[in-house]
């Protein structure tokens, strides 16, 4: 019995070694970036000759890289306004659909997901182009709309899935309008998953890049557009202050994400 105890604790051990190794794998090739941005060179060293916040300072002196972030920030908070409603309620209303229509409209919504992100682009670009789009705010917000919806989708799917019909229709029996049976009974119900795709949607904009190389332009480009930029043109710590700001945002949503989930399960 003593020997069954204590194999089970070397498997326990050797479970959790294994998975943090993975981990190391996983984040060691992102998180490398943090040390580099406080270096003292003038170029991307790692390990970094000696530290230096000069670069943070850099970031927010300059004008190319605080205008790429403004121009981020608002086409984050404008795509999560307006995909977690409408991703919300395409997935309330795709439950209500029969099983094979359910199955055709989720495969539509999230066919953004799994195009290659080049194709997306072409055609983000050639449409927006017809309309005097390109290079504005608006049509940025429009293709990253399109990219965030899916995600949205999916992480309500699952949330209604588990969700209790019952409830709706009782409050809708008792003579509670449609608006009013939202407001007091389905989005109490989901409203941890409604945060959880609204960070997720922030991201998707936050980091897209490949759309953005072809919409974008002067002051609507966004950070990771001026990343790859500057990449090619002068290779300075300057990308990896911002890649760490990103990665530090990325991760905070990862984190909450699965607090909520866990909070749920």
């Amino acid at each position: 019995m003593l020997d069954g105890f204590a194999e089970s604790k070397t498997l326990e051990r050797l479970k959790w070694a294994a998975a943090l190794l993975l981990v190391l794998f996983l984040a060691a090739p992102s998180f490398i970036v943090i040390p580099m941005s406080f270096s003292s060179s003038d170029f991307l060293e790692f390990p970094p000759p000696g530290l230096s916040l000069r670069w943070y300072a850099y970031f927010w002196d300059s004008i190319t890289w605080t205008q790429a972030a403004r121009a981020s920030l608002i086409a984050g908070v404008l795509t999560t306004l307006i995909s977690v409603p409408i991703g919300t309620l395409a997935a309330y209303g795709t439950l209500q659909l029969s099983g094979k229509m359910r199955v055709m409209v989720a495969t539509l919504i999230v066919l953004p997901a799994v195009i290659p992100a080049i194709l997306i682009a072409i055609g983000m670009f050639f449409m927006l182009a017809r309309f005097g789009l390109v290079g504005t705010m608006s049509g940025l917000v429009v293709a990253h709309v399109a990219l965030a919806i899916p995600v949205v989708f999916v992480v309500m799917s699952a949330a209604f899935s588990q969700f209790d019909f019952s409830q709706e229709r009782a409050a809708r029996s008792l003579g509670a309008g449609r608006v009013q049976t939202w407001r007091a009974v389905v989005i109490p119900q989901v409203s941890g998953p409604m945060v959880a795709s609204a960070l997720l949607a922030f991201v998707t904009s936050l980091d897209e890049v490949v759309v953005a190389m072809f919409i974008t332009s002067g002051e609507n480009a966004t950070l990771p557009k001026v990343m790859f930029t500057a990449l090619r043109d002068k290779i300075d710590p300057t990308i990896a202050s911002v890649s760490t700001v990103l990665l530090m945002i990325a991760t905070s949503a990862v984190v909450v994400v699965i607090r909520k989930a866990s909070h749920r399960g």
